[in-house]
Order: structure tokens, then sequence, then C-alpha cells
């Protein structure tokens, strides 16, 4: 099992940066000179950098970021009070990158540096270093429920390779074990009738040897056909294995996944080329697609069994490529048919007769 770094997902980066609101709020409210302003709004550009920085650090190195942003803060406070928004988001990243006594011990050291900033400057009152020590603690908190946030989420990742691993494992094992009992008595067979025939035709009896060599080629056909149905069962995993695994690989990229109605019972050859198919259309959305919503849909009708794969992307005209025109292929030689609709988001419709489909 390998370590990942601790590092921040940037996913909605940006969104967070709302929070600067607090930090302008002194601008509508306080008389500022001209040069103030444009120092005001300058610090943001700096802080900005640092901010995303931090998400591309781990915890080894976001500390250098991290004391930037505090620098800029304590440096604009004579300034604009509104730095506590920015004491905030230090607070956030020292809560999430490292452990709960360190945090403590940092967090504390930031609140003191708010009450001495309160005293140089001689503000009023203690509304900046009390409110801004409730933000810190705050804000402070929920970048360690970020962290243990996620931790969880690296350990269901991991628990869920190490299943896979697992699984590998054993299905090799069953695989060498099912060559083994396959291969092992044939080829002792082959072996021993081969010698056995050249014995046979050393003493020039050759009646005897020609049935042996009979016999070692029947044995090597059957052996031959033994191996074919096994790969052939290798090869198909069923349609309930294939529709577990595309769910899967929506919900990881982040696409909400509904299964509408049962799996039918089909043919083997019907089942394997509708997996095919599936997974066609479901690597389309993974690939092309920025659905968030996916729904696939089994019904059963007059004899025809209809499966939909639907998401909720904003739809627009395509030319079809050799993906689609694969499934036509399919679809034609098992008598079905295909068909889509782009009125609300992709919705790809597959017809398959039920009888018929043992083809």
């Amino acid at each position: 099992m390998t370590n990942t770094p601790l590092q921040l997902e940037q996913k909605l980066a940006w969104v967070y940066l709302i929070n600067l609101v607090f930090y302008l709020i002194p601008l509508f409210i306080t008389p500022y000179s001209s040069w103030q302003i444009i120092l005001i709004l300058a610090v943001l550009v700096p802080f900005i950098y640092c901010y995303f920085w931090t998400y591309r650090c781990n915890f080894r190195s976001a500390y250098r970021p991290i004391i930037a942003m505090l620098v800029l803060a304590t440096v604009v406070t004579p300034i604009n009070p509104g730095s506590i928004s920015l004491f905030t988001f230090a607070s956030f990243f020292i809560g999430f990158f490292y452990p709960i006594r360190v945090s403590v011990f940092c967090w504390f050291g930031v609140v003191v540096l708010l009450f001495l900033l309160n005293y140089l400057n001689q503000f009023n009152n203690l509304y900046f270093p009390l409110y801004g020590t409730l933000l810190v603690l705050g804000v402070g908190m929920l970048g360690v429920a970020e962290r243990r946030r996620y931790h969880h989420k690296l350990k269901e990742q991991q628990s869920a390779q190490e299943i896979s691993t697992l699984a590998t494992m054993v299905e090799r094992e069953r695989i060498a074990r099912d060559l083994h009992d396959i291969m092992g008595h044939s080829l002792s067979s082959i072996a021993l009738k081969a010698e056995l025939a050249e014995k046979l035709l050393a003493k020039q009896e050759y009646q005897l040897a020609t049935t042996q060599l009979q016999e070692l080629g029947q044995i090597a056909r059957e052996s031959l056909s033994q191996i074919r149905h096994t790969v052939c069962d290798y090869k198909h995993k069923g349609l309930a294995s294939c529709i577990t695994q595309l769910c899967h690989s929506l919900r990881d990229k982040g696409i909400y996944v509904e299964l509408i109605g049962e799996l039918p019972k089909l043919p083997a050859r019907a089942e394997s080329q509708l997996g095919l198919i599936l997974t066609e259309l479901v690597n389309n959305i993974l690939r092309h697609s920025s659905a968030s919503q996916c729904s696939i849909t089994f019904r059963e009708q007059e004899n025809t069994l209809f499966v939909e794969v639907k998401d909720n992307a904003s739809a627009s005209p395509f030319i079809e490529g050799n993906g689609l025109t694969g499934i036509r292929e399919r679809l034609d030689s098992l008598g079905g048919h295909f068909s889509y609709n782009l009125e609300q988001g992709y919705a790809f419709t597959v017809s398959l007769p039920l009888q018929g489909a043992t083809v």
C-alpha cells in the first residue's frame, strides 16, 4: 500500500474565494484614500497566488504559503481590519495539513497575533481580536473536518484497491487451477501414448501404433475443446458483473447513477453483446459528457427488451463515430435496433427481441 501525500482537492477552490467578500466590506463602510484602496486590492494578488499555491502543496511544504498569507494579512491589517478574512484562510489550511496538537498551537499563535495587532494599531475596541479569534478557531476546525473526510475517502479508495487486488489474485489462482485440472491429465496421457506409439513403431507393430496415435489425436481434440470452453467462460463475465463495473466507473467520476428495472435473462451471446454495447455507451459518457446524473433503464414490452442509457448533460448534435456504428452492427446481428434522443440530455435506446435472441 502506498502512502498518498495529504493534498487538497482543487475542484471547489474558486468557490471558496467568495469568503474574500468580508475582506472587501470595509471599503464600502470606511472612507479610504485612493492609495489605500489600491494597496488593499493589490494585496489580493499575492494572497490568491499563495492560496492556490497551498492547493499544490503537501503537509511538508504547506507552511510556506500559509506563512506568506499570515504575513500579507498582518501587513494589510493597519489599513483594513477586514484582514480577518485572510487569517481565516490560513487557519483552515493549518487545520487541514497538520495534526490537531500542532494546529492548536498555531491557532494560539494567530490569536496572540490578532490581539497584538489590535494593541499596536490602537483599534477602539476588542471587536477585531475577539471576532477574529472566533473565526480562526471555527474555520480552523472546518479544516480539521476536511482532513478527516480526506483520510476517510483515502481509506475507502485503498480498501477498494485491496479488494480488487485480492479478487485478481483469487481469479489468477482459479485460472491456474482450472488449467492444471484440464491440461495436467491430458498432457500426461498424450505423452504416455506418444511414447507407447514410438515403441510399437520400433517393434513394427503398425496396427497397434496407429490405434495409439488415433487415441492421442482424440485426446488432443478434446483438450482443445475444453480449453476453448474455459476461455469463453473467462471472457463472459455476465451482464450483472458488467453493469456493476460500469456503475463503479461512473460513480468514480462523480456521476450519480440510477438503475431502473430488472436485469433480463438472455442467452450468453446476446448478454455478451449487450454488455459490450452498454460499455461503449458508458465510456462515451465518461470521455465526452459533462453529466452529473445518469440512469440505465431495463424494460420488457411485447417480447422486446428496451435498454435506455440517459444522462443530464447539455445535448448537441453529433456525427456518429466508430463506436455507435459498432453498436448498430452488433444489434443488426441480433435483430435489434438502436436510436437516440437529444431533447433532454443524451438518451440512447437499445431494443432487442427476446425471441430469436438465442442466435
